[in-house]
C-alpha cells in the first residue's frame, strides 16, 4: 500500500494519453475512491484489491472521454475507451461529477451524484472538498483531501490544460488557476492529470516555476492562451 501521513494514494499511468488515475483514501476503514477511472478498469480494481482498499466511489475532474471512457466518435475515431460504465460493472460505487457536466454523464441513474464547489465527501475519516475549477471544461473540478490536490486537466506541472476545446474559456482558467488554485497553502502536493511534467509537485514550486501562474493581468494570460494549451 501507498500511504503517507495516514492518506492511502495510488498514482496509475494508464492509456496512451498518459493519464493519470489516482485511487485515494482511508487505510484505517480501506475505503477509496478512483479519480478519472479509464483505459484499464481491471487493472484499476485489481490495484485496490491488492492493496486491501474497497472502491466505494468515482471522481470525475471532467467528462472528456479520456478521463471518463466513452465512444470515440466525436474524436473521428473507431471504438471507445473503458471507463465509469466499466467501472460500475465491477463495483458498486457512486459517480460524483459537477453539476454543469451531468448532461454529459448519461444512463447511470441514482449512482450518479451531482457536486458543486466547496461540496465535500468524507472516505473514512477523510474528507474529500471539491474546488471548482473551470477553464478546461465548464465543469471541471479539482479535489482536495488533507493537503493533496489532484488537479485533473486544470494544472499541470509547468503547465495549463487547453482552453481551445468546445467548452473551454481561457477568461475562466485564469481566475481558477490564479485565485482559487494558487491561494492554496505553498506545501499543498499538486497530482496533475496527466503525464506531462512529472508525477507530482507543489503548489509552492508550481507559483515559484509554472509561467501559468505567474500572469499579473488577465489580458497577459489571454494573449498567451488564445492559441489554446495541450491536454
Amino acid at each position: 500500500m501507498t500511504v503517507a501521513d495516514g492518506v492511502y494514494v495510488r498514482q496509475l499511468e494508464l492509456g496512451p494519453m498518459q493519464n493519470f488515475v489516482y485511487l485515494v483514501g482511508d487505510p484505517v476503514v480501506r475505503e477509496c475512491v478512483v479519480v478519472d477511472p479509464a483505459w484499464e478498469i481491471d487493472t484499476i480494481v485489481d490495484t485496490a484489491a491488492a492493496d486491501g482498499m474497497t472502491i466505494i466511489g468515482a471522481l470525475v475532474t471532467h467528462t472528456h472521454q479520456d478521463h471518463v471512457g466513452g465512444s470515440l466518435e466525436s474524436w473521428g475515431l473507431p471504438g471507445r475507451i473503458p471507463g465509469v460504465e466499466e467501472l460500475l460493472a465491477r463495483v458498486p460505487a457512486k459517480v460524483y461529477v459537477h453539476k454543469a457536466e451531468r448532461e454529459f454523464l448519461r444512463g447511470f441513474g441514482s449512482d450518479l451524484v451531482r457536486v458543486d464547489g466547496n461540496d465535500t465527501l468524507a472516505i473514512g475519516r477523510l474528507a474529500v472538498t471539491f474546488l471548482h475549477t473551470p477553464g478546461h471544461t465548464p465543469g471541471s473540478q479539482c479535489f482536495l483531501v488533507d493537503g493533496r490536490l489532484v488537479s485533473g486537466d486544470t494544472l499541470f506541472i509547468g503547465s495549463c490544460g487547453r482552453t481551445d476545446l468546445p467548452g473551454s474559456d481561457p477568461e475562466a482558467m485564469y481566475y481558477s488557476l490564479t485565485q482559487r488554485l494558487a491561494a492554496l497553502p505553498d506545501d499543498t502536493v499538486l497530482f496533475p492529470g496527466h503525464n506531462y511534467g512529472g508525477p507530482q509537485s507543489t503548489i509552492g514550486a508550481e507559483k515559484r516555476a509554472n509561467p501559468f501562474l505567474r500572469f499579473s493581468s488577465l489580458g497577459d494570460f489571454l494573449r498567451v492562451v488564445g492559441g489554446g494549451r495541450r491536454a
